[in-house]
């Protein structure tokens, strides 16, 4: 079995600090989220950023702060920025930090209802273009889905050349309109992919832990972290991005999976 590519999404666009006071807002709190996941095991840091005062944004500029700062305490670590942003960004918006040339970043895959009245858009043409955009600066795409019908999207939009093979998918998990985060949907999820893709699995909240020791033992990547939880276990909050990780790494040692280095994960996903 191929070892474990951890990533830790240490801030996600909507967690506060009112949540969990640990939650990275400004340039110094993100590195340092990033150093306590990427010691603890983390290979991939997927990226949103935020104001000072917690505001999430998609700025270039921002972005460039940040990865410039991780980079110098990280300089092998794989930098996964967001194209997802935060509900009501514009497309121009979320697509910013694609003209930094990371080596991988988001495609989100289809529309999905978030509660209430918040509706994350993503049409097929919205996805044709940021697949474009990806290619044209040769990032490699996460195609995050959050049911199987954007699995299905994600595939016909593979035949019609615009998402390269080798694909590689993130499964989230137990979000508010998409699947939940069961076994039964994980294999289900797992099993509609196309051979010679790989997978990471993603729970939010509660099915964080269960969806990650399902993947371990599947063959597929975990993701952890303040965007999906904030909790180490039931009522424990968790102090640090870090505290995730190494409950993953815990985790896969007790289960038989190596943790993948950086260089190992981007031979893996085909970014070497």
């Amino acid at each position: 079995m191929e070892k474990l590519i951890i990533t830790a999404c240490i801030c996600g666009a909507e967690v506060t600090k009112e949540q969990n006071p640990n939650v990275p807002y400004t340039v110094e709190e993100i590195v340092r989220e990033a150093k306590s996941a990427y010691n603890a095991g983390a290979a991939i840091i997927h990226l949103h950023v935020r104001e000072d005062d917690g505001t999430p944004t998609q700025s270039a500029d921002r972005f460039k702060e940040c990865i410039d700062a991780i980079r110098k305490e990280l300089p092998d670590v794989i930098i996964q920025p967001s194209t997802g942003g935060a509900v009501g960004m514009s497309n121009e918006e979320r697509l910013a930090p694609i003209d930094l040339n990371p080596e991988m970043a988001t495609l989100d895959c289809g529309t999905c209802n978030f509660g209430g009245d918040e509706i994350f858009v993503n049409t097929e043409n919205m996805i044709v273009d940021f697949a474009k955009k990806m290619n044209d600066h040769n990032v490699k795409p996460e195609i995050e889905v959050f049911d199987k019908g954007m699995v299905d999207m994600a595939i016909r939009l593979h035949k019609k050349g615009f998402i390269k093979a080798p694909m590689h998918f993130d499964f989230v998990m137990g979000v508010n309109g998409g699947i939940s985060g069961t076994p039964r949907d994980l294999l289900f999820m797992a099993e509609s992919i196309p051979q010679g893709s790989t997978w990471t699995a993603s729970g939010v909240g509660r099915a964080e832990f269960p969806m990650v020791t399902m993947a371990i033992l599947m063959g597929g990547h975990a993701r952890v972290g303040f965007e999906d939880n904030i909790y180490l276990s039931k009522g424990v909050m968790a102090k640090s991005n870090g505290e995730l990780v190494e409950k993953v790494v815990r985790l896969a040692k007790e289960l038989g999976r190596e943790i993948a280095t950086p260089d190992e994960a981007r031979k893996i996903l085909g970014l070497k």
